[in-house]
C-alpha cells in the first residue's frame, strides 16, 4: 500500500514507526504463519461449509479471512482454539510441495474453493507451492513454516477477536470474517504480550479522551475531524503558548496564512503533481476552472505559503536568518479506513516553521533547531529517543531536484548529528520529496516508537520558487530552507501524550491543575477566594461544590486525574493555608496559601513538578 499523505508529503505529521524488534524473529514468523494454517484447518473441520481466503502472519500475531454462512461467536473461538490444540498435539508434519499451475487448479476445483482459484490467478511464478498439514489439509502458500506442529506450543497461542473484512479490501465484494490471533514461543511471552495489550487498552487515548472530556468526534461534522472541548483546548493552548515562548526567545516571527490556496501554488511546489490524490477535492473558481485545474484546494502544508511571505520583498543577507512560525491547520484526505482517534486525522494543526538562511548559516541554525526540539522533549518528559537520518532512495522517482542539492542537504544533516554526538541510524527512502530530514523517534511507556520532531534541509523549493537574497557583495544568491516541527501535529502529539501519561498530565499541562475540596459548605467562601487567587496568577483551579463527603471528593478528583487537591477545613481557614495532596507524591501536609501560589507559578513558568 502506498504511503499516505501525512508521511509522504513530509514527516511534519508523525506516524507510528515499526522498527525491527528482537521479538519479531524469523522463528517467530514461522510459528505465526504455521499457526494461521492450523487455525484454518480447525475452522474447516468444525465448520465444513466455510471457505478460506488468505492468512498471513502480522506484527504480534496472524489472521485468516473466512467466507462463512454464519458469523463466528466467542463460543466458536473457544471451540476453534480447542480444535487447534488437538491438531498441534497430533504432531503433524508441515510439508512443502511444488506442483504445476494446471495441477493446482485441478486440486482447487476438486475441493470447490473459488477464492483459492482467484489467488492462484494472481501468482505469477511457477511452480506453485503448496503447504500441507499432515495429509488432511493444505493451502497455496509461499511459506516459510515450522517443520512440524509439535514446534507450536498451544499454551502460547490465543485467538483474540473477529472482525469484518471485504475480499480484496473492496466493499463491492464479499464480506468476510477475519479471525485475529497471536502466537509466541512460550506461555511467558504470551502473558507479557497480553499484559502489554491490556496496558495499551488502559492508556488508549480514545478511551481516556472521552472519560476526561478532552475531545469528541461528530458524525455530522465528519470522520477524522476532532472537536476540542474546553479541557482539551486548554491542553492545546498550553502547548502552543509554551512553544511560542520558546520560539520568541530564539528569534522566530509568528505568521498566519489562509486555509485554502490556488492549485498553481502547489504546482510550483510540486505537491500537486506528487500528491494530488491526497488533497481534498478542488473548489472551482469558475465553470472551466476544474477542467483546467485552476481552482482552489484546502492547504495540506504550510511551506508554500511561508515562501510567499519571504518572497513578498527582496531580502538582504542582513535579514537572514528569517524564521517564520505558524500553528497552521492543514487538511489531508486520509482514507476512512486509515483514520484512528487523534493519531490519524483529516484536519490537524502543525507547529510549523520555515527558516530562510544563507548557506553559511545552515549548520548553526540546524543545531539551534535540534536544541529547541530537545528542550521540548525535556519539558514533555519524553526521555527515550533516537535520531533517524531520513535520506532519499536514489532508485526512487518520488523526489525532486538534482544530486548536488541532495548531497549538500544530506551532508549538512550528517555534520549536525556528528557534531552533537547523537546516536543515529539511517532511514533510506524516508526523506520528504523535496529534501532529507533528521527525524526524532520517541519511545513511549509501552515501548512503542513514534516519529515526533523533525528538521528538514531543503535546497529544492527555493529553486522552484526562485527565491533570492542580496549578498554582502551585492550579488543575488539563493537561500536554503529549513523546515521544522518539534511537535509534528498537535492532534497526534496530544494523543501520544495522553497514552504516555495514561491521562495523568504533569501539573503544568493538566487542564485543571488544582481542585479545592471544602469539607463543608461553610468553607466554600474561603475555597472560592483561594480559587480566584489561583486564577489570577494563571493557574487553572476549580472548586468542588457537590457537597459530598471528603472521601468521595478525593476519589472523584483521583478519577478525574486532578494533579493537586487542596483540602479546606476549619484549621486551614484559620491558618490561611491548604492541606495539599498530589497524585504524584501523596500527602504534602498543610501549606500556606501564599506558598501554594508561588509553587504553582513556578511550575507553570519552569514546567517542573509542583
Amino acid at each position: 500500500m502506498p504511503l499516505r499523505s501525512s508521511q509522504a508529503m513530509s514527516a511534519e505529521s508523525p506516524d507510528k514507526i515499526h522498527l525491527p524488534k528482537t521479538s519479531e524473529s524469523a522463528a517467530l514468523q514461522k510459528i505465526r504463519h504455521t499457526t494461521s494454517h492450523v487455525m484454518a484447518m480447525a475452522v474447516q473441520k468444525l465448520f465444513p461449509k466455510v471457505q478460506v481466503t488468505i492468512g498471513p502472519w502480522i506484527e504480534n500475531g496472524f489472521y485468516y479471512d473466512f467466507d462463512s454462512p454464519e458469523p463466528f461467536t466467542e463460543k466458536d473461538l473457544k471451540a476453534i482454539k480447542k480444535e487447534m490444540t488437538k491438531i498441534i498435539r497430533r504432531q503433524l508434519p508441515v510439508t512443502r510441495e511444488e506442483v504445476s499451475r494446471a495441477e493446482a487448479q485441478q486440486r482447487i476445483q476438486q475441493i470447490q474453493e473459488p477464492y483459492k482459484l482467484e489467488i492462484l490467478g494472481d501468482i505469477k511464478q511457477e511452480p506453485i507451492t503448496i503447504y500441507h498439514l499432515g495429509d488432511q489439509w493444505w493451502d497455496l502458500c509461499a511459506g516459510p513454516h515450522v517443520a512440524n506442529t509439535a514446534e507450536l506450543d498451544p499454551d502460547a497461542i490465543a485467538l483474540e477477536s473477529v472482525a469484518g473484512a471485504y475480499w480484496r479490501g473492496d466493499e463491492t465484494k464479499a464480506q468476510l470474517q477475519r479471525i485475529y490471533g497471536t502466537a509466541w514461543e512460550s506461555p511467558e511471552q504470551l502473558a507479557e504480550y497480553q499484559r502489554r495489550k491490556a496496558e495499551a487498552i488502559r492508556r488508549d487515548h480514545r478511551k481516556l479522551g472521552k472519560e476526561l472530556g478532552l475531545f469528541i468526534f461528530s458524525d455530522l461534522v465528519g470522520p477524522g475531524l476532532p472537536l476540542w472541548t474546553p479541557k482539551g483546548t486548554i491542553i492545546r493552548s498550553t502547548l502552543e503558548n509554551f512553544l511560542q515562548q520558546q520560539q520568541l526567545k530564539r528569534g522566530y516571527q509568528p505568521v498566519v496564512t489562509p486555509h485554502i490556496g490556488r492549485v498553481d501554488l502547489f504546482k510550483v511546489s510540486g505537491h500537486w503533481q506528487k500528491y494530488k490524490d491526497d488533497l481534498f477535492p478542488m473548489m472551482a473558481e469558475d465553470a472551466d476552472a476544474e477542467a483546467n485545474e485552476q481552482g482552489f484546494v484546502l492547504k495540506a502544508m504550510n511551506c508554500p505559503f511561508h515562501i510567499q511571505i519571504y518572497k513578498s520583498d527582496l531580502r538582504s543577507y542582513r535579514e537572514l536568518p528569517m524564521r517564520l512560525a505558524e500553528f497552521g491547520t492543514v487538511y489531508r484526505y486520509e482514507q476512512s479506513g486509515e483514520l484512528g482517534g487523534l493519531m490519524r486525522v483529516r484536519g490537524f494543526t502543525q507547529d510549523d516553521a520555515h527558516l530562510f538562511v544563507t548557506p553559511e548559516q545552515l549548520d548553526d541554525e540546524f543545531l539551534k533547531v535540534v536544541d529547541l526540539i530537545q528542550t521540548v522533549f525535556q519539558a514533555l518528559q519524553l526521555k527515550s529517543f533516537k535520531a533517524r537520518l531520513s535520506f532519499r532512495d536514489p532508485n526512487s522517482d518520488k523526489y525532486i531536484g538534482g544530486d548536488e542539492a541532495w548531497d549538500k542537504a544530506e551532508s549538512a544533516i550528517r555534520r549536525a548529528v556528528e557534531t552533537l554526538g547523537m546516536e543515529h541510524f539511517e532511514g533510506m527512502g524516508e526523506a520528504a520529496f523535496y529534501g532529507p530530514k533528521l527525524d526524532f523517534i520517541v519511545q513511549d511507556a509501552l515501548d512503542r516508537e513514534w516519529q515526533l520532531g523533525t528538521v528538514q534541509v531543503d535546497y529544492n523549493l527555493p529553486e522552484r520558487f526562485d527565491l533570492e537574497y542580496v549578498a554582502d557583495d551585492g550579488t543575488r544568491k539563493r537561500p536554503v530552507m529549513i523546515h521544522r516541527a518539534p511537535f509534528g501535529s498537535l492532534e497526534r502529539l496530544i494523543g501520544i501524550l495522553i497514552e504516555e501519561y495514561a491521562g495523568d498530565f504533569p501539573v503544568w499541562l493538566a487542564p485543571v491543575q488544582v481542585r479545592l475540596l471544602a469539607v463543608g459548605d461553610e468553607f466554600l467562601p474561603f475555597a472560592n477566594q483561594v480559587a480566584a487567587q489561583l486564577l489570577a496568577i494563571g493557574a487553572r483551579a476549580e472548586v468542588d461544590r457537590s457537597g459530598d463527603r471528603l472521601g468521595k471528593l478525593i476519589r472523584n478528583a483521583e478519577k478525574d486525574k486532578i494533579p493537586v487537591m487542596a483540602i479546606v477545613g476549619a484549621k486551614e481557614v484559620e491558618a490561611n493555608s491548604l492541606s495539599i495532596r498530589t497524585r504524584a507524591a501523596g500527602e504534602l501536609g498543610i501549606i500556606p496559601v501564599v506558598e501554594v501560589l508561588a509553587r504553582l507559578k513556578q511550575t507553570n513558568e519552569t514546567h517542573t513538578d509542583f
